[in-house]
Parts: C-alpha cells; sequence; structure tokens
C-alpha cells in the first residue's frame, strides 16, 4: 500500500518565475562586492587568477603564483580561469571568476529538480487514488516534489556559505547531482547511452575533485542495480562502460600533464597522494559527522529520516533506493576520511534533498504547522537581531551592543551604504509578504512545510551581504594590508621569495601585484615572511643580511604578521 494520499489542490507548482527569482537571490547576493575571503576561497581565485594570466603550464600544474596546488584536480579553476577570460575586462577578475560559481549553481539545482521530477512521476511512487478521482497527475506530482526538494536544497545551512565560493567543492556537488539525475535515467531505461553519459559526470567529478568519490559512486550504481534486481551481465557491462568513459575524460589532463612536465614537475604523485590520504578513518571522522552534521544538513535530515521510516514497507522502489544507496554511500566516504571538512559533506545534500521531499508526503498538518511557526521565530528574531547590531554600530545605542560589534572588527569605521540598506529594506518587506501570504491563504500545497525555511534563510543572508558586507570584507580579505606592502615595494623588484599560505600569496599576488618567485625557485632580493605572533614575543629575524622594510597585518586579526625584507648587498 503506498503511503500516502493526496487531492490534486496539493500539488499545485510553484510558478517558474518564482524558481528562478529565489535561486538568484540566493546565489546573487555574496558574489557581488565580496573580496575573496581568507582560506580557501582565496586560494581557490589565487590558482583561477594565475591560469587567466599565465601559460599553458599554469593550466596544466594548477598553482597560486609559482606556489603549487596540483592536489584536488583543475576543473574547478579551468572554469574560473576562464570566467576570467572572457568576463574579466568586464567585470573585474573577481567577478568573472563568479560567473563560473553561479553556472556551477544552476547546474547543482536543475540536476537535483530533474533527478526528483523523474523519480516522482513514476508509478510506483503516486499517491493513492481517491475514491471519487480529483488525484494529482503524474507529472504534476513529480513537478511538486522537484520544487520541494530544490527548497529544501536551498533552505540547508550547509550549503549556504560553500556555494558562494570560488572552490571544487561547490562543482563537485553539482556534478554529484548531475551523476544523480543520470543514474535516475539510466534506472528507468538502462542502455548504454545514459550509462555514457553517468561517466562522463563521473570523469568530470575526477577532473574536479579527485577519483575517490567517483569510484564510490560506481559501488552506489552498482547497489541500487542489485536493490532493484537488473540483470547481473548487463549491468556489469554498463558500468564496465560508465567507468571507461570516466578514466577516459580524467585523461584529458593527467596524460598531457605527466608528459609535458609543466615546470619541470608532474602534478600526478601529489595528486594520487592526496586522492589516498582521504580513506584513512579516524574515531575524529565519526565525531565530526554527528557534531557538525546536526546543523550542516538542516532542515534536511529530519525529513529524510521519517521519509525512510515512512517508506520503509516500499523500500524496494527506485525513488528510496537511489537517493537511499547515495546517502550512504557518501557517509560512508566522509567517515573514512581522516578529518573530514565540511566540504566532504556537502556531497550527501542532493540525495538527502530527494529524500526529504519524499518524506515531506506523510507528515501530518501538525508537523508542518510547527515547523512553519519555528521558521517565522527563529528566522524572524535573527533578521531584527541584525538589524539592531547594524543600527547599533551606526548610532551607537544600545551602548553595550555596539561596543561588542565593533569589538570583533578593531579599527573599522562604519559607514551608511545606501544601495545595501535599501536592497536590504526590500528584502525584510518581501520576507513579511510571504508570512503573510503562508499564514493568511493557509495553502494546502506539498512544498509549504520548507518555503519559510528557505526564504527566511535568503532574507538572513541578504541581511549579511548587505548590512555587514563591509564588515566581512574588512574582517575577512587581506586586500587592505596586501595594497600597504604594495606601497613600500622597490620598484625595481623582479621576485619576492616567501614562506606565506596559499590564501594570502593569492592574496598579494592579486592586490599587491607581488611577483612571487616561480615554481622552479629561485634567489630574489625580497623576501616577504608571513608569521604568527603570540603575546609579546618577538619573531625571529631571518638574518643579518636581511633589512626590514615593512612589518603589518589585517586589524582583525592580532596573530598573523607580515614582514618584508631586500637582502643586503
Amino acid at each position: 500500500m503506498k503511503p500516502v494520499r493526496l487531492p490534486a489542490s496539493a500539488t499545485r507548482t510553484l510558478p517558474r518565475w518564482a524558481i528562478f527569482a529565489l535561486g538568484m537571490l540566493y546565489i546573487l547576493p555574496g558574489l557581488i562586492g565580496r573580496e575573496p575571503w581568507k582560506n580557501d576561497d582565496a586560494a581557490s581565485f589565487g590558482i583561477m587568477w594565475t591560469m587567466a594570466h599565465g601559460g599553458w603550464q599554469d593550466w596544466l600544474l594548477p598553482n597560486i603564483a609559482g606556489l603549487p596546488q596540483p592536489e584536488e584536480g583543475p576543473l574547478a579553476f579551468w572554469f574560473g580561469a576562464l570566467g576570467i577570460k572572457l568576463f574579466g575586462w568586464l567585470i573585474g577578475d573577481v567577478g568573472g571568476a563568479r560567473v563560473a560559481t553561479i553556472a556551477v549553481f544552476l547546474l547543482g539545482v536543475l540536476s537535483l529538480w530533474f533527478a526528483t521530477f523523474n523519480l516522482g512521476r513514476r508509478p510506483e511512487a503516486q499517491p493513492l487514488r481517491l475514491a471519487f478521482g480529483g488525484q494529482p497527475e503524474p507529472d504534476d506530482f513529480g513537478r511538486t516534489l522537484a520544487d520541494a526538494a530544490v527548497l529544501i536544497y536551498l533552505g540547508s545551512l550547509g550549503l549556504l556559505v560553500h556555494s558562494h565560493e570560488t572552490t571544487s567543492e561547490p562543482l563537485m556537488t553539482a556534478l554529484l547531482g548531475l551523476a544523480l539525475y543520470r543514474s535516475v535515467r539510466y534506472m528507468e531505461l538502462p542502455s548504454l547511452r545514459n550509462a555514457a553519459l553517468i561517466g562522463l559526470a563521473l570523469g568530470l567529478m575526477t577532473l574536479a575533485r579527485g577519483w575517490v568519490m567517483p569510484a564510490f559512486v560506481l559501488v552506489a550504481l552498482y547497489a541500487c542495480t542489485r536493490f532493484l534486481a537488473f540483470p547481473a551481465g548487463r549491468s556489469l557491462r554498463d558500468l564496465l562502460c560508465t567507468a571507461a568513459i570516466a578514466a577516459a575524460i580524467a585523461l584529458l589532463w593527467l596524460l598531457p600533464a605527466n608528459m609535458a612536465q609543466p615546470y619541470g614537475q608532474s602534478p600526478l604523485p601529489a595528486w594520487q597522494a592526496w586522492n589516498l590520504a582521504q580513506l584513512s578513518p579516524t574515531a575524529e571522522s565519526l565525531r565530526t559527522f554527528f557534531r557538525v552534521g546536526v546543523w550542516f544538513f538542516w532542515p534536511a535530515w529530519p525529513f529524510a529520516l521519517w521519509a525512510v521510516w515512512a517508506w520503509r514497507r516500499q523500500s524496494n522502489l527506485l525513488h528510496i533506493v537511489v537517493p537511499t544507496t547515495f546517502v550512504t554511500v557518501a557517509t560512508v566516504l566522509v567517515l573514512l576520511h581522516p578529518n573530514p571538512e565540511q566540504g566532504q559533506l556537502l556531497m550527501l545534500l542532493p540525495p538527502l534533498a530527494i529524500m526529504a521531499a519524499f518524506g515531506l508526503l506523510t507528515m501530518k498538518r501538525g508537523a508542518i504547522n510547527a515547523i512553519d511557526w519555528f521558521s517565522v521565530m527563529v528566522l524572524t528574531f535573527l533578521a531584527a537581531f541584525l538589524w539592531l547590531m547594524w543600527y547599533a554600530q551606526l548610532s551607537g545605542w544600545p551602548a553595550k551592543l555596539a561596543h561588542n560589534v565593533l569589538k570583533l572588527i578593531p579599527g573599522y569605521e562604519p559607514e551608511l551604504n545606501l544601495p545595501g540598506l535599501l536592497l536590504a529594506l526590500c528584502a525584510t518587506a518581501g520576507w513579511f509578504l510571504l508570512v503573510h501570504w503562508r499564514i493568511s491563504r493557509r495553502p494546502t500545497v506539498l512544498w509549504r512545510a520548507v518555503v519559510l525555511s528557505s526564504g527566511g534563510l535568503i532574507l538572513i543572508w541578504i541581511l549579511l551581504m548587505t548590512l555587514f558586507l563591509p564588515h566581512v570584507n574588512y574582517s575577512k580579505s587581506y586586500a587592505t594590508v596586501a595594497r600597504q606592502a604594495a606601497a613600500v615595494l622597490p620598484g625595481d623588484t623582479d621576485c619576492v621569495e616567501s614562506n606565506m599560505g596559499a590564501p594570502q600569496r593569492a592574496s598579494f599576488a592579486y592586490y599587491a601585484r607581488f611577483p612571487f618567485v616561480g615554481v622552479q625557485g629561485g634567489q630574489c632580493k625580497l623576501l616577504l615572511l608571513q608569521l604568527s605572533i603570540k603575546g609579546k614575543a618577538q619573531p625571529p629575524s631571518p638574518g643579518p643580511q636581511w633589512q626590514l622594510l615593512w612589518e603589518g597585518r589585517r586589524a582583525s586579526d592580532r596573530v598573523e604578521r607580515f614582514r618584508l625584507y631586500r637582502r643586503q648587498p
């Protein structure tokens, strides 16, 4: 027996313009006007910028102004560098790189929508027929589930920041969504063509972030065919085709890079070592998964768990087998990682969103209303608190709150950003209109339980990226300190040696145009050191032959220091 009955009125889909507008409101704030933030965001942009302004060797060996970074793979950086070349002249190099970020986001959302739509319109997924008719049509039911899955995906806390970064993790997540969609199509119509298209997605995943996740996806595919009782011989033949296509695509980079030896070295050993290092489980893996996952996967995981329970007697159905298998395999991969970061957890979001959408079908009205009221109260309170913080740091009232806000960003002088203020006011007004619609109309549509969660999260993000964007740029960007160093850089500088990390090197190369020494090394007249100073301790001197030219730091960081030295004759 199917676990649900639904009238056709519960499957009214969101207007296409509303889905598109929601997606743009989600992705554009945080891309426009934001500087590359420290750590992975700045480091990844540095690789893209080096490729765009470098030669063929930089495209084969990812590096940041001479600092090799071959571990993950080049695909995300190729896309970003291509965006810089095509659009950098118009919107700047940072904006050009983020054109690829928008494309990656759209790929992930569309893949998730079509995967859920194809699962939702299948006969075994349909609700029970009503005694006097009025049940939804299969395509309408599939579209409604797909809309719900997208809203859950956009409402997931873990996706918010990562989807706006120029790193390889968002691309890997989008490609996993593509592989998930093509896997659904293969399960519906097993053929070499569908198997080859899965191989295309897996090959691109290999170029984006290594072979480990694609290998586990192959395991998930084989497990799905076993659960669904596909003929073993045909399944193995198709999976071999998938693996061959994926390997061929990966070799498009690995073979030229290994044969050409860019800058006298091959990226293959470091790339392979990085991949193998992901398969060393520790106790920290399990702790991280549960400690971070509780909020990272919210609100998808409660709905997904409910789906497993509600459909437990139909566990051999395609719309349960495929997302559940993908979630299981991605979870195993996270637990095998010695020190999983949040980027690894992103892999679970697309299949979790699909499971959560099917979990919505059997949620009781009382549970849905409770989720709505929780979203309204919590998100409205957070929005009001952000407005109060913004007013306090401008006006000085309440005094204690103003002091606490400005203490987080010492040296920052608040100023009124009128365009950002107008956008924040429009977003807040839109939130209240959405809440009024939900309370006054009391819609019966399936996605009503998650529209407030998604809309409220988008409101919070817009407020952060409009009212507080200057604050965050000041706190998390190296632009100011890099430009200070550029002001004292001698005009005859030909190269600079440095011990800087990847994000710092990227920022100084882009903002200050520091000519760092290349991949093959060399001796330079200038030395830029990144130091860590705690308390009143003095950093060690690099030697008597070096003369200090400049010392600086980010105003919000009291530990990290930068020192520029010149070699004495």
